[in-house]
């Protein structure tokens, strides 16, 4: 039941960040916006580990990895997805995003020399499959003008980060460090490492008062990264990095449930078989584990 409840915090909460990043584009330089939203991230986490009594210390041959997690899952991947949103559709991030269920298992094959799974490799194919079905406007009428090529570049390096990342959270996880400590840290490092790459790249470092900056950035800081990284590490521990990523599969149903509701979003045949195949993934997925979870 935990790994349930985990499985869909992650799912809900991120599922809804994707349509809060484009609220932090135009004013605020991305590498700024990204600073802000893990400082902020991390002194939720630091003031939760003081009130809760929490250990916050480290042994200090384990900063390195924290280090590396910090700059790889939430700096450098980031930023990625930052410019690559600045430059293709929200659906098509969705899309390239998904594909970490297997750079993850190929990752895990690599760097753990852990077998990959016939049945996450088909329901990750399930999955793909569906989300290309679901954005299957967007996909279909992709120009490859410059713009779009950079974006959809920007978006995959972005998601092998990520992937390289989720292997740093593997070892730090297998050390069985803390996570609340482990995120604290790792997103106080990448939050200075944004703002000094802002500050060579000659950013200007303002703020923006407009009621959609502030509300995405508290929305992205405290559920998007302090709430929602803690649960995904923590899936991490359980179910491996492989499995846990598939949650990204679901994002895009997620965003489709607000935007049908909020924004009036009109369901077509290929969509609706898009979401039946990344359900399919899903259950494909949790019930492979489904004996070793209880």
């Amino acid at each position: 039941m935990q790994v349930i409840l985990l499985y869909a915090s992650v799912v809900l909460i991120w599922g809804s960040t994707w349509a809060a990043i484009p609220f932090q584009l135009g004013v605020v330089a991305a590498e700024v916006s990204v600073g802000y939203r893990f400082g902020i991230a991390a002194l939720l986490l630091y003031a939760y580990a003081l009130l809760s009594r929490r250990r916050i210390r480290l042994p200090a041959n384990a900063y390195i990895f924290v280090i590396l997690q910090g700059t790889l899952l939430f700096c450098l991947n980031y930023l990625l997805v930052y410019y690559a949103t600045a430059r293709i559709t929200s659906g098509l991030v969705a899309v390239l995003f998904s594909s970490i269920v297997l750079f993850n298992a190929i990752n895990e094959r690599i760097f753990f020399k852990t077998q990959i799974d016939g049945r996450l490799v088909i329901a990750g194919l399930l999955g793909l499959t569906g989300i290309a079905m679901i954005f299957w406007p967007e996909v279909s009428m992709i120009s490859f003008e410059d713009n779009t090529v950079v974006g959809i570049l920007l978006m995959l390096m972005g998601t092998i980060l990520a992937s390289f990342g989720n292997m740093t959270a593997v070892v730090n996880t297998r050390h069985e460090l803390p996570v609340v400590a482990v995120n604290a840290h790792a997103m106080a490092w990448s939050a200075l490492l944004s703002l000094l790459i802002a500050a060579l790249l000659g950013r200007e470092f303002n703020f923006s008062l407009q009621p959609g900056y502030v509300i995405s950035l508290a929305y992205l800081a405290v559920f998007g990264s302090a709430i929602a990284f803690g649960c995904y590490l923590a899936l991490i521990r359980r179910i491996g990095s492989a499995r846990a990523a598939y949650s990204s599969v679901l994002f895009p149903v997620v965003a489709l449930a607000i935007s049908t509701f909020v924004e009036g979003y009109r369901w077509t045949v290929i969509a609706a078989v898009g979401i039946i195949l990344t359900l399919a993934g899903n259950w494909l997925i949790l019930r492979s584990r489904a004996t070793h979870w209880k």
